[in-house]
C-alpha cells in the first residue's frame, strides 16, 4: 500500500493553505528548506547534524576495539574526540588508525566531512550574501479623497542606506462575488491600477494610490461590503538592490479590517531649506481624519 504524502502547510497573506496529496518532494528541497529557516533554527540543525555524525562514528571506532592508536579500546569518549579531529581533517597525530577497519572508517568519515563542510559553507555563504528586502508597509490602508476624488492609499518605505532601483509596485484586491454556478460565491482577483506602478529610483518613502472611479472594482465600496465579501489586499514590491546587484521582493497582506475610511496618512517629509528632506519613518503608519478637524478656540 502506497504511503500518502505528508500535508504541506503554506501561509500566504491572511490565509493558511494545507496542501494534501501533493507528492512533489525532492531531495533538493532540503537545501531550499535549510535556506528558509531562521538563523537560530539553521544553527540548531547544523550543530545537531555535526554532533550526530560524530556520535555515529564514535560508536564505530568504539566497536572496532584497538583500531585507533592511542585510544583506549572500546572507549566511546576517546572515539568521539578522535571523530571530531577526523571529521574536520585536523589530525593532531596523537591518535591515528592502525588497523584495516580503522582506516576504512576513517576514510569514510573524511569523505563525509569534506562533503559536509562544502555544503555548510555554501549554505552560510548564500544566507549572508543574499540581500534582505527590509521594505516597510503601512499597517493600514486608507480610503479618502485625493485631488477631489476618492482614492485607496497605502504607504511603503525604504529604510535602507541604499536606493532601490527599477522598483515595481502592485496591489491585488480579492473578494467573494456571486456567480450563476455557485451558491456560496466565487473568489475574484483584481489588479488595482495605480497612479504610478514603477519608479527608476526608490530612496525613501511614498504613498501608492488607486483612483476609485467607475472603472474600479472598489467603486461605491463601503466597510460593510468589504466585510461581507471577506475582502483582502496584497501589496508587493520588486526591485534591484544597488550594493549587491540582486533582485529583492517584499509583500504584505491586508484584510478588510485594515481599511480605514475617511483617514489620510500624515506627512513624513520635512524640508530643511538646504536641498535636504527629513523623512520620519516613525510616522509611516500614522493617519489622521479627513477632512481635518479644527481645534476649538
Amino acid at each position: 500500500m502506497k504511503r500518502a504524502p505528508k500535508p504541506i502547510l503554506v501561509r500566504t497573506g491572511q490565509i493558511d493553505f494545507l496542501k494534501v496529496n501533493a507528492d512533489t518532494w525532492e531531495w533538493r528541497d532540503v537545501y531550499q528548506r535549510l535556506l528558509a529557516l531562521s538563523w537560530s533554527r539553521f544553527s540548531a540543525c547544523i550543530i545537531g547534524l555535526y554532533l550526530g555524525l560524530n556520535l555515529v562514528f564514535a560508536a564505530a571506532y568504539a566497536f572496532g576495539g584497538a583500531c585507533v592508536y592511542g585510544m583506549m579500546p572500546g572507549s566511546y569518549l576517546d572515539g568521539f574526540f578522535f571523530s571530531v579531529q577526523t571529521l574536520a581533517t585536523v589530525g593532531y597525530g596523537h591518535m591515528y588508525p592502525q588497523t584495516l577497519y580503522g582506516n576504512i572508517v576513517t576514510t569514510i568519515e573524511i569523505m563525509t566531512g569534506v562533503f559536509l563542510f562544502a555544503v555548510i559553507t555554501g549554505l552560510i555563504f548564500v544566507r549572508f550574501s543574499r540581500p534582505a528586502a527590509r521594505i516597510l508597509f503601512s499597517n493600514s490602508i486608507v480610503i479618502a479623497p485625493f485631488n477631489g476624488k476618492p482614492n485607496l492609499m497605502l504607504r511603503v518605505g525604504n529604510p535602507r542606506a541604499s536606493t532601490l532601483v527599477e522598483a515595481e509596485f502592485r496591489v491585488m484586491f480579492s473578494r467573494d462575488e456571486p456567480v450563476a454556478e455557485e451558491e456560496e460565491g466565487f473568489r475574484h482577483f483584481y489588479s488595482l491600477k495605480l497612479a504610478f506602478d514603477r519608479l527608476s529610483s526608490f530612496p525613501a518613502a511614498l504613498t501608492l494610490r488607486h483612483l476609485i472611479d467607475e472603472d474600479s472594482p472598489l467603486f461605491g465600496v463601503t466597510p460593510e461590503a468589504l466585510e461581507a465579501a471577506s475582502a483582502t489586499f496584497m501589496a508587493s514590491i520588486v526591485g534591484i538592490e544597488t550594493v549587491i546587484p540582486a533582485s529583492i521582493q517584499a509583500q504584505k497582506s491586508y484584510s478588510w479590517r485594515d481599511v480605514l475610511f475617511g483617514e489620510r496618512f500624515v506627512d513624513m517629509y520635512t524640508p530643511e531649506g538646504t536641498g535636504k528632506l527629513t523623512v520620519d519613518f516613525g510616522r509611516l503608519h500614522e493617519t489622521a481624519p479627513f477632512p481635518p478637524t479644527s481645534d476649538p478656540e
